[in-house]
């Protein structure tokens, strides 16, 4: 009997549109070090559907309909993903050498979590952090 949600798929996976999902797929890759794991071919021969992975997280990717338009032709961000990496420093200086657009430099946050932000070529924009102190849940952001 089939598991619900799937074997290796978290409960809620992001799905993002690409209008151009092999280069997502490469980009990601290079700049975020995400992995590939799907790349399902749709009948034009483009990629009709492909998920990534980050240790235990899964993104999925999509071509979208003909009048989908990016956040980058919107001109202004949809969404927001938010990534918890091992060593954020290390992670944000390899995306700023390999071309993501840096959108925040690392900074410690008020709730415990060290980040930074980063958008990718289509305007999904990133952002990657590293839990380095618990903080109370009733903490108030600073004024």
């Amino acid at each position: 009997m089939p598991v619900n949600p799937p074997d290796n798929m978290p409960r809620i996976p992001p799905y993002l549109y690409y209008e151009d999902v092999a280069g997502a797929l490469a980009w990601l890759a290079r700049a975020f070090g995400l992995t590939e794991r799907l790349r399902m071919p749709g009948p034009d021969g483009g990629i009709m559907h492909a998920e990534m992975e980050c240790a235990d997280g899964v993104i999925m990717l999509g071509c979208p309909a003909p009048d989908y338009r990016n956040p980058k032709k919107l001109g202004q961000a949809t969404q927001s993903l938010y990534v918890y990496v091992d060593d954020v420093d290390k992670h944000f200086r390899h995306a700023r050498e390999s071309g993501a657009e840096i959108l925040e430099e690392p900074q410690d946050q008020f709730y415990g979590d060290r980040r930074y932000g980063a958008e990718d070529p289509e305007g999904h924009q990133w952002y990657f952090a590293q839990h380095v102190r618990d903080v109370a849940h009733d903490v108030k952001p600073p004024a």
